[in-house]
């Protein structure tokens, strides 16, 4: 079987079976030292780990594996800074279960309360949620935590950051005092640390070496597109690199096998690599691999490790990556020496909330290209044959057929013989036909999102200056802004939902200050919607001035990147 080291940490055969589905290979770092302990001994866990390290899967496989089948009460509660990351964490946990009839659900303010307590009555094991939505489900009786046996607290300083380590207590106090819990944050300041004293039993600390991530030297591309056009959309890739030399990642071996093997009858040199390769097997794949007698290989990130090869052109994510840290190690291959490389990734509409995060993460600039369209490819091609055909007539490696094309021109006119010579030499590569047509995912088609923004005309905003502000703080052009609304304390517009996450992310990253950019529901009357959503947000915080994950994703940007009140209006 594969995953000989999951196997290793303890867990069953049928969660490993999952996780070979999922194309899980060797664990990291954080889930070697966490998931032994939480399989094995009773004590509460402190982890010191990044975003993208596992983390999830650190703490969810061993949950999942340790859940009571009799009971269909809530088992355990994780909660996170946000609900992007809450519904990341549930979806990860859905894909771990497997066969498992376990019900796993994300909490979070945007969604219906009551939509959310029905779910919960009708039976959830586990419950993914941010401490503001979780503390209204207590109060309101409908989430009881007496009998919970895992709290888990993602990325705590995180919690701390945004105001909601009073939440955190509450919810803490009032649950299981038996119960197990688990402490995960990338830093580890005072109050964290408090936590952990007074709401932890014993407890044990596992620290895990950072990752530097960078992608400085690669140019970063993704590609949306449906899953059963990736094929076609991969050759095209190919096509359009004149001497295409590159890695191309899939997460499992039987992927890897039949990516190959198309290639291979599609007419490329390729081959593919993996775990179930002998040493010697790979030995000879490489070899021909870096003399160039193979120009792509197809392979899994586990057997990729130790393949040091320069110059490569391309790294081709097919199947999206796991995390930030194996994103970077994959692309790390190009760009080597000094040379840009080229980084692509493919993936489809569903997976686009992954790929932001991955670059959020690793702090990397992916941008959203279309896919070459077949004239493209032809129009190329053509172009080259020109240049080559010049530079053959330049160098005069040519002379030794001047009587053959003599010969040829007494019988025939020029165009007809270049016609000909063309179609014996060029015939496939120039056929159109060959590329069947693609039907391009677009991130269009999931149309737009209306963002709140917590300043208005009070501050001096106007819709010049806003447009001015989003501009420079994210990129996103004017002519992408639509519907702006500025109120007297508060602004709305409504952008593409790509450039939307754009907004969100960078915001996210630009420090502390008390200038808000969120996520709007859906409302009919914006200035009467938000009015009731501002009381709601003073009267949850007793008047205090921080964020909420209410009904919003929070973000902020720098105070000194607010717009100057306007002195006219002053006076």
């Amino acid at each position: 079987m594969d995953l000989e080291n999951f196997k290793e940490l303890g867990l069953s055969d049928s969660l490993l079976r999952d996780l070979q589905k999922k194309g899980f290979e060797e664990p990291t770092e954080i889930q070697r030292k966490i998931i032994p302990l939480m399989l094995t001994e009773e004590m509460d866990l402190v982890g010191q780990a990044h975003t993208g390290t596992g983390k999830t899967a650190a703490f969810g496989l061993p949950i999942i594996e340790r859940l009571e089948k009799s009971r269909k009460d809530v088992q355990a509660l994780i909660l996170t800074p946000t609900r992007e990351l809450a519904i990341q964490v549930a979806e990860e946990l859905n894909s771990f279960r497997g066969k498992k009839k376990i019900q796993i659900i994300p909490v979070y303010g945007g969604q219906s309360i009551m939509d959310q307590s029905r779910k919960i009555q009708k039976g959830v094991e586990i419950i993914v949620g941010t401490p503001g939505r979780i503390l209204d489900h207590m109060r309101r009786g409908t989430l009881q935590l007496k009998t919970v046996s895992y709290v888990v607290l993602d990325e705590a300083d995180e919690m701390l950051n945004m105001g909601f380590i009073d939440e955190v207590d509450e919810i803490l106090e009032q649950t299981n005092p038996e119960r197990r819990t688990l402490l995960f944050s990338a830093t580890m300041p005072d109050r964290i640390l408090k936590i952990a004293k007074e709401h932890m039993k014993e407890y044990k600390v596992i620290t895990c070496k950072g990752v530097t991530l960078t992608t400085d030297l690669t140019d970063q591309i993704y590609f949306e597109v449906n899953e059963n056009d990736k094929f076609e959309a991969l050759c095209r890739i190919i096509d359009m690199e004149r001497n295409f030399y590159g890695l191309i990642f899939c997460r499992t071996k039987v992927a890897v096998d039949e990516l190959s093997n198309r290639l291979i009858d599609r007419g490329y040199l390729a081959e593919g690599i993996h775990g179930d390769l002998s040493q010697s097997q790979r030995e000879k794949m490489l070899d021909k691999f870096r003399k160039h007698r193979t120009s792509i290989l197809v392979a899994t990130d586990v057997a990729a490790r130790g393949i040091d090869v320069m110059n490569l052109t391309h790294v081709i994510n097919y199947s999206l990556p796991q995390d930030p840290e194996a994103y970077v190690h994959r692309i790390g291959r190009t760009g080597r020496a000094g040379k840009k490389g080229i980084a692509i990734t493919f993936i489809s509409p569903s997976e686009y909330r992954k790929l932001m995060f991955i670059a959020k993460i690793a702090k990397a600039n992916i941008r959203r290209e279309k896919i070459p369209g077949a004239q493209d490819i032809i129009k190329m091609r053509k172009s080259r044959m020109y240049s080559d055909l010049e530079e053959i007539i330049t160098t005069g490696s040519h002379l030794e057929y001047l009587k053959t094309a003599e010969s040829f021109l007494k019988k025939n006119n020029a165009e007809e013989i270049i016609a000909a010579l063309i179609k014996y030499s060029f015939e496939d590569e120039l056929d159109e036909n060959r590329y069947r047509e693609i039907t391009e995912a677009s991130v269009d088609s999931r149309g737009t999102t209306r963002l709140f923004i917590s300043l208005g005309r009070k501050d001096g905003l106007d819709i010049r200056k806003l447009i001015k502000l989003i501009n420079n703080q994210t990129g996103v052009r004017a002519g992408q802004i639509d519907d702006i609304k500025i109120m007297e304390s508060f602004s709305f517009i409504t952008v593409p939902f790509e450039e939307a996450e754009v907004i969100l992310s960078i915001f996210n990253n630009s420090g502390d200050s008390s200038i808000m950019v969120q996520k709007a529901n859906d409302r009919k009357d914006d200035s009467r919607e938000s009015g009731k959503q501002s009381a709601r947000r003073d009267s949850s915080r007793g008047g205090k001035k921080r964020s909420s994950t209410g009904k919003h994703t929070t973000t902020r940007i720098k105070s000194s990147d607010r717009p100057k009140p306007d002195k006219k209006k002053k006076k």
